[in-house]
């Protein structure tokens, strides 16, 4: 909704007060005795309700305004304050009959009608509504398209597309309007009109590569893999500068099994500067796939995030070269490409979880001992680091600490019965180094249990 214009209450009150106030500051004009005492009486309530009103205490204002309506009920300003604390109390009842009443006497007041028209939207009377914001369309464009919402409320679809449409025609483009646009589509499912609306919209203005986008996202979600194939390429040859159609196109290329397009499209949106760091991602996820099936693309794929390294803050980038050297096989490759990313989130713990699961996967059972322990300085609550930290001290022949980090990490274990198998084991082991066999078989037969049942 438009907000009322707000202006300081003081000029307000002093620019509508009544005029026959005013009328009798005349310096050759003697007073009379009894108008004087009933005007300084209007005077004195009405300011004194713009300070109750300032102050908040809008019950008081009200009692003070009612005060003015008895000495002299012909201003409208007097409803209309009125109405406006009485909407401030949640009285909405007693707000629209002083507003309804203030905008009996001057009809065409703008801030009349919206203050009444601010009232029937907060009581959802939206028939009521329609009918006042209809008086303020001529004031404003915004309201129009609060006429929109309302339809949009009430159901009336086909109305608030007509208002949607004219207001385009009139303005152009809004993505405000394309919001409410695009939620009425998809109450209506009217997914066709909205794709005739896109496709109407690029006719008219073919170098709009943001209206391009959207026909593409909707051709695709159709499931019209074609023509978003054929949107993608008719936008490139419109705007061939364009970096955010890559975004659509490495994927369509990959479908068509044209690899070569599909690496450049690739290249193109992870070097762009318009594309967030959370699209750049996920296009990395999908190369880092392609790769890992056609890894005569790998030094392609090394050489864009060996780039991306160096202007992405973040260490999502060496997560997903991690993850790649992993499919292969490559261990000690991805701990370096994990070490790398943790340098960049010192606090991710995801990341550090899996350094210290390759330390031990390659049996750098010191390194995995000492990261654990550090670990458990930041996630002392983490299990797997009880863990890991016991497996690598047992690996270390210290099997005491490896006790303690053990018993302790299993109370911090929720509802994880393949954890919980692990760590007893690994307690079995521990005790068995200390010839502790009464403790380890404990251990060992708790985890023959836990494995029986699953």
């Amino acid at each position: 909704m438009k907000k009322s214009i707000y202006i300081f209450m003081l000029i307000l009150g002093i620019l509508m007060f009544p005029q026959h106030i005013y009328a009798q500051i005349d310096g050759d004009t003697p007073p009379d005795d009894d108008l004087g005492d009933v005007s300084d009486a209007y005077q004195e309530h009405f300011f004194e309700a713009l300070k109750q009103k300032g102050i908040e205490n809008y019950q008081r204002a009200i009692e003070n305004l009612l005060k003015c309506i008895e000495i002299d009920d012909s201003d409208a300003i007097l409803y209309f304050e009125l109405g406006k604390n009485y909407n401030q109390l949640k009285n909405f009842g007693a707000a629209e009959e002083a507003l309804k009443e203030a905008v009996s006497k001057i009809p065409d007041n703008e801030w009349f009608l919206d203050e009444l028209y601010s009232t029937y939207i907060q009581q959802k009377e939206y028939k009521k509504a329609i009918k006042t914001v209809k008086q303020l369309v001529k004031y404003h464009p915004d309201y129009k398209e609060d006429l929109a919402n309302i339809y949009m409320q009430t159901g009336d679809f086909k109305e608030a597309l007509k208002i949607l449409d004219e207001l385009d025609d009139e303005l152009g483009i809004s993505k405000d309007r394309d919001i409410l646009r695009n939620r009425i589509y998809n109450a209506t499912g009217r997914k066709k009109d909205q794709i005739e609306n896109l496709e109407e919209r690029v006719d008219k203005n073919p170098e709009s590569e943001d209206t391009y986008l959207r026909l593409i996202y909707r051709y695709s979600e159709n499931g019209d893999v074609k023509k978003a194939f054929e949107t993608a390429k008719k936008l490139l040859e419109v705007n061939p500068k364009s970096e955010l159609v890559h975004l659509a196109l490495y994927k369509f290329y990959l479908d068509e099994g044209n690899n070569d397009k599909a690496i450049q499209s690739m290249k193109i949106a992870l070097q762009s500067s318009e594309i967030n760091p959370e699209s750049k991602i996920k296009v990395l996820a999908d190369f880092v796939r392609f790769v890992s099936k056609n890894q005569q693309y790998e030094t392609d794929l090394v050489e864009v995030t060996t780039m991306l390294t160096k202007i992405e803050s973040s260490g999502k980038t060496l997560v997903e070269l991690a993850q790649y050297y992993l499919l292969k096989g490559e261990k000690q490759k991805a701990l370096n490409f994990y070490e790398e990313a943790l340098q960049k989130e010192e606090e991710n713990f995801g990341i550090l979880r899996n350094i210290i699961l390759l330390h031990i996967d390659l049996q750098q059972f010191e390194e995995a001992e000492r990261k654990s322990d550090q670990g458990l300085e930041v996630f002392p609550s983490q299990p797997v680091l009880y863990l890991a930290n016991g497996v690598a001290l047992n690996y270390l022949n210290r099997p005491k600490e490896a006790i303690d980090s053990l018993e302790m990490g299993l109370d911090y274990i929720i509802e994880d019965t393949k954890m919980e198998i692990d760590f007893y084991k690994q307690l079995a082991k521990a005790y068995t180094a200390t010839n502790n066999f009464s403790k380890a078989k404990t251990f060992s037969d708790k985890a023959k249990k836990l494995e029986g049942l699953n």
